[in-house]
């Protein structure tokens, strides 16, 4: 079960979801249930007749940051930048930044680029798969990247210049309740909820709580090695406040359910939980790399949506499930053609 290919499965390219549903909580919904091992097909907006009364749902409050800019090098070649480093909790950063950067040819230690937005950087150091060292001259980086940066979306979902499709990824590719600034990309199994479900919640006695974990990319660096064990995800800063470490812990202490809305919300609360399942409140970073065999702590349920794979989201998501089931609900998935990745539909594991 340790095998990356074990974790491959054929997914035709037209179920990758190109642009979110109409509606944000009309996705398709597959509630998956781990004891009687059954699954059925439902809507996002019947989320609130679903749970239970006194469970409470976790979600990840971070803001994608527009990081992506373009320009050209020196030599008059194009290129795009993808910013990766940006300031989190009140913590300052210089002006020299990680950086993916896409080119014709690799840019030289030394060289110059000059980007949209009035920018300029000089190329200081170079690593492994296109991730740069940028140092930029000006000031006010992230005031430029909110004016002038493009929203970096996953490169499964393509867009043409100039599409229109761009303007509504500012506002789609982006929870409503998105409140600290700091991700790269989304925590995509927010992306269903609307303030109108909130509100059903609420009226249902659902609780909700916001933690913060701000998305860095190496939870989406691919597997390249053929044990599992052997993946290593970076390291992702996240807080958790006073209050929803209490909601959490009162839950948990009188029975109720904590279901955490998409895997950043997991690896969070299970780095922070003790074996009692209680959360300590707090600044911390996690690498956590959850696969079968982990022993959940915290997690009582899992709103997540379907994932690429060979993936580490793959894992965790069988890891919850177990292996049989989760091969058994993402053939189904395929079958009824429920659409993959961050704009596509959701499941709910119980």
């Amino acid at each position: 079960m340790f095998e990356t290919e074990f974790y491959n499965f054929d997914l035709p390219a037209e179920l990758i979801a190109q642009k979110p549903a109409p509606e944000r909580d009309h996705s398709r919904l597959m509630v998956v249930n781990r004891k009687e091992e059954t699954f059925g097909d439902h809507f996002f907006y019947e989320l609130p007749e679903i749970l239970n009364p006194d469970d409470l749902l976790v979600v990840n409050n971070t803001k994608v940051v527009p990081a992506r800019l373009y320009g050209r090098k020196d030599s008059g070649g194009q290129v795009e930048i993808f910013v990766l480093d940006h300031p989190i909790f009140g913590m300052p950063l210089g002006n020299t930044r990680k950086c993916l950067v896409k080119a014709g040819k690799r840019p030289r230690i030394g060289s110059s680029i000059e980007l949209e937005g009035g920018l300029t950087c000089i190329v200081e150091d170079i690593y492994e798969d296109g991730l740069v060292s940028l140092r930029f001259i000006e000031d006010g980086i992230e005031d430029i990247l909110d004016r002038k940066g493009v929203v970096p979306l996953p490169p499964y979902i393509v867009r043409e210049d100039n599409d229109e499709l761009g303007a509504m990824d500012r506002d789609r590719y982006q929870t409503v309740y998105a409140e600290n600034r700091g991700s790269v990309a989304a925590p995509t199994a927010g992306l269903h909820f609307t303030d109108r479900l909130i509100n059903r919640l609420k009226h249902k006695n659902i609780g909700l709580v916001h933690i913060t974990l701000h998305v860095g990319y190496g939870t989406f660096k691919p597997v390249r090695v053929s044990d599992i064990r052997n993946h290593e995800l970076g390291e992702e800063c996240f807080h958790i406040g006073a209050d929803a470490a209490g909601a959490i812990n009162e839950t948990k202490k009188r029975g109720g359910r904590i279901i955490a809305v998409g895997t950043t919300v997991i690896r969070t609360l299970e780095t922070a939980g003790a074996e009692d399942g209680t959360v300590t409140d707090g600044l911390g970073s996690t690498g956590l790399l959850i696969i079968p065999g982990y022993k959940f702590r915290v997690v009582d349920g899992i709103i997540t949506n379907f994932h690429l794979p060979k993936s580490s989201l793959l894992f965790l998501v069988s890891a919850f499930a177990g292996i049989g089931l989760t091969k058994d609900f993402y053939n189904y998935a395929v079958d009824q053609k429920y659409r993959f990745y961050s704009y596509g539909d959701v499941s709910l594991i119980v």
